[in-house]
């Protein structure tokens, strides 16, 4: 991340405005749950007015030709919040350049969130549905395959529950469908962390990653430390 924030302008690399870091699961690799989410980080120029924002990112079509690109992203997002949690609704509109030397506009949306449930509990979610390609699942599918643009639908669901004040646990489900290049993928794990002071937490976790395009599957276990200043 290398960016100025300077009243309601942002301008630098960080976060897209696509993307609502709130609504990331707690798990023991920071982008251990990325099926169904959007994560990316990339270049940017951003403005914010109360609850609504409006950016312009750097474009990249993978799977076609890069070099082509010269029109930026478009993200505009509404923001919520109260007592009950917070949620974003967002829009993307791009230009995507094939290898044939087209171009080819792509539209995608996305609804996320925390919201908050039981005591310190929360439900985290997101749900994206679009020409979304690189912006979603971590190069699952990429924007165009065939010079024929891509359609995602992609969810994440985790719950967080403390068994103490300082004792959790977390449950999640996330998944992903392309149309075109078929693929196919999702995954499950469950957690739990312990702080052993207020800076310092410890965490264990079990998992399974699978891609039915491809016919294998992952099992999976991690340790965590996190320290944080």
């Amino acid at each position: 991340h290398a960016f100025i924030n300077y009243k309601d302008i942002l301008a630098g690399q960080t976060w897209s405005t696509f993307m609502n870091p709130s609504a990331l699961a707690e798990t023991a690799d920071f982008a251990g749950a990325t099926v169904g989410v959007v994560f990316i980080r990339q270049a940017q120029f951003r403005y914010t007015i109360d609850n609504f924002q409006i950016s312009i990112e750097n474009p990249e079509t993978w799977g076609g030709d890069p070099t082509s690109d010269n029109i930026p992203d478009v993200v505009v997002r509404y923001n919520l919040k109260g007592d009950w949690g917070s949620a974003s609704i967002s829009a993307l509109g791009r230009s995507l350049h094939t290898v044939a030397g087209d171009s080819e506009t792509a539209f995608g949306a996305s609804i996320a969130g925390r919201l908050k449930t039981i005591g310190k509990d929360d439900l985290r979610f997101q749900f994206h549905k679009g020409e979304l390609g690189r912006y979603v699942g971590a190069g699952t599918a990429p924007d165009l395959a065939n010079d024929k643009v891509e359609d995602i639908t992609s969810y994440l669901v985790a719950y967080r529950h403390f068994w103490t004040e300082t004792l959790r646990s977390t449950l999640l489900y996330g998944a992903i469908e392309a149309d075109l290049s078929g693929a196919d993928r999702n995954q499950w794990s469950i957690n739990l962390f312990q702080n052993l002071t207020s800076k310092l937490a410890i965490g264990v976790e079990v998992g399974k990653y699978t891609m039915d395009d491809q016919s294998v599957d992952s099992s999976y276990g991690q340790i965590s430390v996190k320290y944080s200043l």
